[in-house]
């Protein structure tokens, strides 16, 4: 059978692979760009920017319960045209995937992209469902994720909504069960339960939107929990329900609504690759053991990138691994890269971001913790958004920012100024001697580091504190 040579071979359109052939092509090698399915990124079909649009319309819309106290009259006479809303959605999530596509795959050579299906005959060996043959010096995997729902829900999947279901919708469920409270779950549960549905939030954990900090987690879901009701600690199971409905039940808890959101976590797509042909190592989900400084798979010429490594499903960081891979596979030697500061944010209101390292991992021996409460900060009872806790690591000893759990008010604000702060190594102390201007949301940060700066050994020369002396 005839093989087309290259010396790169990607496999996967999405922003890793992108990524990717941004290092690959400057370099002057072959490549081609294999994708199977639809175009256009995650982030912009079906995740990070539809989602911010639903977001902001349901923030929108549910602020008009404090008009009232501002003496803006006529709120309640406000409405929301579902149907109109999710249009709108829908309009700016085609012009995020045109964009990427007419920016990406739009603008190769011919030849460079291919469409279709690729699965590994030997490590540098590829057949697309074609029948055509890739033979590629280096391969990179970037064929991302997508959404779990459990074998055992099959029967009910006609009822089952997931993120690749949800921004086709043209009406919204007059009641829904969101089940699984990390990112997706909270951001969509909240939305939809400001845009009028019934929702009930159900999670295994004890906790929502990752964090593992026990005074985060309270206020997390207090906040939450006061708006919306959630059910946490216990599995949900589904049932059959009466009028087409689906009864979910979780712990002591009963319910039946028109359907359920499965935001259960994501699933590498690993299965159409027939990986077993590449003889390595492979995890309980099928993706290959690879070193995430280099991205390489053992000694081959193989390399993951993004959401199918199922390590970090962010985007900034497939496109950092998406770079990493891409020089790799067009360098002499493979060369290890040390990762960015650990970033994570959940766009519910209020913002939960965790940065740096979690409290869980923390040595409670060796650790400071400062921390603020959101409910005296003049620039947040302004707004009314006062509602919250800021909580902030260092080591006890150096004083060196470790990390911070917060839920607030623009914390993925004060997420970004922790995450440079952290990679910078720099000290609590250091911190403080940065302005702040007054009245911002920062002032809560400032006062957080504050606390912390109390409790570690390390202090600033000089008798004020928050100056550098001369």
């Amino acid at each position: 059978m005839e093989e087309r040579q290259v010396d790169v071979a990607i496999i996967g359109s999405g922003s890793a692979g992108l990524y990717a052939m941004s290092k690959v092509r400057p370099s002057g090698k072959s490549v081609v760009l294999i994708n199977g399915g639809e175009l256009g990124t995650t982030c912009a079909r079906v995740g990070c920017m539809p989602s911010k649009a639903v977001i902001q319309i349901a923030e929108d819309f549910h602020r008009r319960g404090v008009f009232k106290r501002f003496g803006v009259e006529g709120h309640e006479r406000l409405s929301v045209d579902v149907s109109e809303a999710m249009g709108y959605v829908q309009d700016l999530r085609d012009v995020f995937v045109e964009r990427v596509i007419s920016n990406s795959t739009d603008k190769m050579p011919e030849g460079m992209f291919v469409a279709g299906y690729a699965r590994f005959v030997e490590p540098n060996l590829l057949e697309m469902d074609n029948g055509q043959r890739i033979r590629a010096g280096k391969v990179i995997i970037a064929t991302g994720s997508r959404p779990i729902v459990p074998a055992a829900w099959a029967p009910f999947r006609d009822r089952i909504i997931t993120t690749d279901d949800f921004f086709e919708l043209e009406e919204l469920p007059a009641s829904i069960a969101v089940i699984g409270l990390g990112v997706i779950g909270l951001e969509i549960g909240q939305s939809l339960h400001r845009l009028g549905c019934t929702v009930v939030g159900i999670d295994i954990q004890e906790a929502v939107g990752g964090l593992t900090d026990p005074v985060a987690i309270k206020s997390a879901v207090e906040i939450i929990g006061g708006e919306m009701e959630l059910w946490l600690g216990h599995e949900a199971q589904i049932s059959e329900g009466s009028n087409g409905r689906l009864r979910v039940s979780a712990g002591g808890n009963t319910i039946e609504v028109e359907r359920v959101l499965a935001s259960m976590g994501r699933q590498p797509n690993v299965e159409k690759l027939g990986l077993d042909a590449i003889g390595v190592p492979m995890d309980e989900r099928g993706v290959p053991l690879f070193d995430p400084g280099t991205m390489q798979v053992g000694d081959l010429p193989l390399f993951l990138a993004g959401d199918v490594t199922g390590e970090r499903p962010l985007l900034h960081e497939a496109g950092d691994e998406g770079r990493i891979a891409g020089q790799n596979a067009v360098s002499d030697t493979v060369s290890a890269y040390r990762r960015k500061t650990p970033l994570n944010i959940t766009f519910c209101d209020p913002n939960i971001v965790q940065v740096g390292q979690p409290y869980a991992s923390l040595d409670p021996e060796t650790t400071a913790i400062g921390e603020v409460q959101m409910a005296p900060v003049g620039r947040a009872i302004i707004m009314a958004k006062n509602k919250g806790v800021i909580r902030v690591y260092a080591d006890k000893t150096t004083g060196t920012m470790l990390g911070a759990e917060m839920v607030c008010i623009k914390a993925e604000n004060l997420g970004h100024l922790l995450a440079w702060s952290i990679q910078q190594g720099l000290k609590v102390g250091e911190l403080l001697q940065m302005p702040f201007y007054h009245p911002v949301i920062e002032e809560a940060l400032q006062a957080a580091l504050y606390d912390l700066y109390a409790k570690v050994d390390a202090k600033n020369p000089g008798p004020i504190t928050e100056l550098s002396p001369l």
